[in-house]
């Protein structure tokens, strides 16, 4: 999402990220033993097409293992695109009949329904009302024009910012939550959204400034990302519990993340040209509730985001997009990053150009 904001405003999330690094570096987390000597993660790829400079979502396919749809936030046009393992495009899907004003998420359903989150209020509060689109995930990977279900969305509070659509993979009820100075909400939708009436959604929680958010496959997890940052969350009874602060990767504008297609690690993304995605294993604690942790150093299961292992018998270690973004740790999060955090956020944010309605 692009916008300019004032510096205390700027200073005031690299503060929050500084004091969730610190916490990370200190090594909060579920408390159970680490499953990185298995998996140390690193990038998984970089989305190559150049169309995608502004990739403000992610959702693992679950028709096509190691396939992530993305979708730009604005000024694109209705277009959503599948991205395979090594940051190809294999498809582009057009939404028929939809202009999109703003649009910043997208998350796949128990029904094999994609939905996209035209969200975005850079004004915190201009738009009445904004809207999901949802579409049956294609059974084949091409380019080609869908029908959509358009679902009318409304605040039960009132207008406001809004990056992160999750729905669960279990129940099918949407949930967003909004993106605020200082923390916004968690909001939940109806049980089932109406495509001919408002669907007003009701707050159910606070959340921190939010860019992106994810719940596992099997709906026990809900993950909330921020630029610099990210919380894991229980989740029970329709409702988060027991946050957790994660260790992320630094990138130049965290915006996106999702969870693998297994449940045992994220992909974080960001915005940009050839913007890297970034695969961070999950330790025991933190896994969701049908994963088997690893209890051993034997490589989990194939995933096909995971990065190639070298072909020479010399470690190589992950490729890092120039120093621009950092591959995800406990041991880097420590004060010194979270101080280039701070000074990130300013320069990138006073630098974002203020969209018109």
């Amino acid at each position: 999402m692009r916008t300019t904001r004032l510096p205390a405003v700027l200073l005031a999330a690299a503060c929050a990220t500084a004091t969730t690094a610190v916490a990370v570096g200190a090594g909060a987390s579920f408390g159970a033993p680490s499953a990185h000597a298995a998996d140390p993660g690193g990038q998984a790829f970089a989305i190559a097409d150049p169309r995608i400079t502004e990739s403000s979502g992610l959702a693992a396919s679950r028709q096509h293992p190691g396939v992530y749809w993305t979708h730009n936030d604005s000024d694109d046009g209705p277009y959503v695109y599948a991205i395979d393992s090594r940051g190809r495009t294999v498809a582009t899907v057009t939404l028929r009949g939809v202009e999109p004003r703003d649009v910043e998420a997208i998350s796949l359903g128990p029904d094999g329904r994609l939905y996209v989150g035209d969200l975005g209020d850079n004004l915190g509060g201009k738009w009445p009302e904004v809207w999901i689109y949802a579409f049956a995930e294609p059974a084949e990977l091409r380019d080609q024009a869908v029908e959509v279900t358009r679902y009318k969305v409304r605040y039960e509070d009132g207008p406001r910012d809004a990056e992160a659509l999750m729905v669960h993979p279990v129940t099918g009820r949407a949930y967003i939550a909004s993106k605020k100075q200082g923390g916004g909400g968690l909001y939940q939708g109806p049980e089932k959204l109406s495509p001919t009436g408002v669907n007003t959604f009701r707050r159910i929680a606070d959340a921190p400034w939010t860019t992106d958010g994810a719940f596992s496959p099997d709906g026990t997890r809900l993950v909330l990302r921020g630029y610099f940052s990210a919380t894991l969350y229980r989740w029970k009874d329709d409702a988060p519990s027991e946050p957790r602060p994660l260790s992320t990767p630094f990138q130049r504008q965290g915006e996106s993340v999702t969870f693998t297609s297994d449940g045992r690690a994220l992909l974080y993304g960001t915005e940009g040209k050839d913007s890297p995605v970034w695969r961070a294993p999950l330790d025991d604690a933190q896994l969701p509730d049908t994963v088997e942790p690893l209890r051993s150093a034997t490589p989990a299961p194939s995933d096909p985001s995971a990065p190639a292992a070298p072909t020479s018998g010399a470690a190589v270690p992950p490729a890092s997009d120039g120093g621009k973004d950092a591959p995800a740790g406990t041991g880097d999060k420590v004060l010194g990053v979270a101080f280039l955090a701070a000074i990130a956020v300013a320069v990138f944010g006073l630098r974002r150009k203020k969209r018109e309605g």
